[in-house]
């Protein structure tokens, strides 16, 4: 797979987060406040719960279920209880439409 549009600029409201699947792969889109766009797996690596569930705050996702917070550029945990990293999908920008690449990992 290369990359795949998976949602449009403007659907992605800065400070946000959504789900989205790709090849099977659970993805959480993220809009930092300063308007970049990430993608990390979508699964806390603390236990299994959705990160596009949880809260946005400047340069990290926080897990809504047990406060881990991830960095959105390399999926590293901030905090406890999550110690292992989540994976970090490349992402492109073409006008308002946003793509994923799930074989590049940054």
């Amino acid at each position: 797979m290369s990359r795949e549009r998976v949602a449009s600029l403007d659907a992605l409201k800065p400070g946000s987060a959504m789900k989205v699947v790709i090849d099977g792969i659970p993805i959480a889109l993220v809009r930092e406040s300063q308007g970049d766009v990430h993608a990390l797996g979508d699964r806390c690596s603390h236990g299994d719960i959705s990160l596009s569930e949880g809260f946005v705050e400047d340069d990290s996702i926080e897990c809504w279920a047990h406060g881990s917070k991830f960095e959105l550029s390399t999926g590293t945990p901030r905090n406890f209880p999550a110690y292992e990293p989540v994976p970090v999908f490349a992402v492109e920008i073409d006008g308002d439409d946003v793509f994923v690449n799930t074989e590049i990992r940054k």
